[in-house]
């Protein structure tokens, strides 16, 4: 089986796997908004192996940097097509600042997750609760990579590390 090959079906059971666990938590919890979680979930996870973990991470800090910034400017204006673009624009300086540059997209899309909300309900529950629901996604998408990819991350700290004979 050639990389490329063996490589898409990791990703493929990945995404599977993070589909079943937000499915499988929505229906413990009796949660039926999970289509911000599962998106979360989709934009932390990483088809490439090498740098899953790392990337992974990056993309959850990105995820708060967004979450925060859509927040923020939650609290000082109504949404519109200028706030909507203030916050886009925060997001993506915070993460310039932060040097989180791959998870710059995520991040973007956390903050416009964020602040859209139905009509007819309050901005502010819509908020708390896309808030969660990104944060669970992002906690699934983590676990997930450590799963999948925990052999290698610790093969590369064996491997690194120091030997107990040169010590």
């Amino acid at each position: 089986m050639t990389e490329r090959i063996k490589s898409l079906l990791i990703y493929a059971a990945k995404v599977a796997t993070g589909t079943l666990m937000v499915y499988s938590g929505s229906l413990l919890f009796h949660y039926k908004d999970i289509a911000w979680c599962l998106i979360s979930v989709m934009l932390v996870l990483s088809p490439d192996g090498r740098e899953s973990v790392p990337l992974s991470v990056t993309r959850i800090k990105a995820n708060v940097v967004g979450a925060c910034s859509g927040m923020l400017c939650l609290w000082i204006a109504p949404i519109d097509m200028w706030m909507m673009a203030i916050a886009l624009v925060t997001t993506l300086s915070f993460c310039y600042l932060f040097k989180l540059d791959t998870g710059i997209r995520s991040a973007l899309a956390a903050t416009i997750i964020l602040m859209l909300h139905e009509e007819g309900k309050h901005v502010w529950d819509t908020a708390i609760e896309r808030v969660i629901a990104v944060l669970a996604g992002c906690m699934v998408g983590l676990a997930i990579t450590f799963i999948f990819h925990f052999k290698s991350q610790y093969q590369e700290i064996t491997i690194k590390g120091p030997r107990i004979d040169e010590a």
